[in-house]
């Protein structure tokens, strides 16, 4: 009971730790605006024509890939977009001289890359990003707290004289 208790404050204690040292990776940031963007999964088009997970349009789909379009709506397919977008997107914010922060790819991710780097992006993205970055160090938090959790207790250190 000591022992459970001991390393759930120890967990604790890192996870405000981590909290405030690491930023969301890829993943977790890819994950959010998944979650944002098409949480049940609906292979209904958007407002704009976007498909799949990530709510992709069709202009992007196609800097990635070569896949037709409607295959948006495979997970599979759409993850390797999504993940190639990221990358191009964190690509584009360094050349550019902005930090590729899960808050700056979000942004660009709604707002697009030009709005990002001009600086003129709407209040809606600002507040889409921020979600974004909520979710993220959500699932972060878990992902370590998880980690943390699952290793075995520690053996003791039997010190002799």
């Amino acid at each position: 009971m000591i022992r459970q208790l001991l390393r759930l404050l120890v967990a604790a204690m890192l996870l405000c730790i981590a909290g405030g040292l690491r930023a969301a990776g890829q993943w977790e940031t890819l994950q959010a605006i998944h979650l944002i963007e098409n949480p049940r999964n609906s292979a209904r088009p958007g407002a704009h024509g976007e498909l799949g997970a990530y709510q992709f349009r069709h202009s992007t789909w196609r800097m990635h890939t070569r896949q037709p379009f409607q295959k948006a709506l495979v997970r599979s397919h759409a993850d390797q977009v999504a993940v190639a977008h990221y990358d191009w997107l964190s690509t584009q914010l360094r050349r550019n001289g902005l930090p590729a922060s899960s808050y700056n790819i979000a942004l660009a991710w709604n707002a697009g890359i030009g709005a990002v780097i001009s600086g003129r992006v709407p209040a809606v993205s600002r507040q889409y990003a921020q979600r974004v970055v909520n979710i993220a160090g959500d699932l972060e938090r878990s992902k370590l707290a998880a980690s943390i959790t699952s290793r075995p207790a520690m053996m003791p250190i039997i010190l002799t004289p």
